[in-house]
């Protein structure tokens, strides 16, 4: 899905612009999803792919909204992240390519993965 920077800033607000778009992070414990546990599909806020259910979310305290697992290993582009000094795996929209957050190796047993996702990158869809 290939769209102009004029076209994203037309469908996306101002702050979902920065964090899908310009790799931005949300402030910490700010995002409407770090403690929002309705059972659902969690999409992703530049084109509605299913990114995450809310069965894989956890509460990892760490300011923001947290999954063990997508939906689907094919809806995630995972690729180095080597900004502000450090290596991370940073996690994309494998369809539009907008930035999620990151993927980190410190999650629960059940993958041992803990998907760090910008509730400003996600759309939700109730059960």
């Amino acid at each position: 899905m290939k769209k102009s920077n004029e076209d994203w800033k037309k469908e996306l607000s101002e702050d979902q612009y920065k964090v899908l778009r310009e790799q931005a992070t949300e402030a910490p414990f700010s995002g409407e999803y770090n403690l929002h546990f309705e059972e659902g599909q969690y999409t992703c806020a530049g084109c509605g792919t299913e990114l995450f259910n809310s069965k894989g979310k956890f509460d990892a305290g760490c300011g923001w909204p947290s999954f063990y697992e997508p939906t689907n290993n094919d809806v995630i582009i995972v690729r180095e992240d080597r900004s502000h000094g450090r290596i991370r795996k940073e996690i994309l929209c494998r369809n539009c390519e907008g930035h999620l957050g990151h993927v980190f190796d410190d999650g629960p047993i059940e993958t041992g993965l803990r998907y760090c996702v910008n509730s400003l990158s996600l759309n939700f869809k109730k059960k």
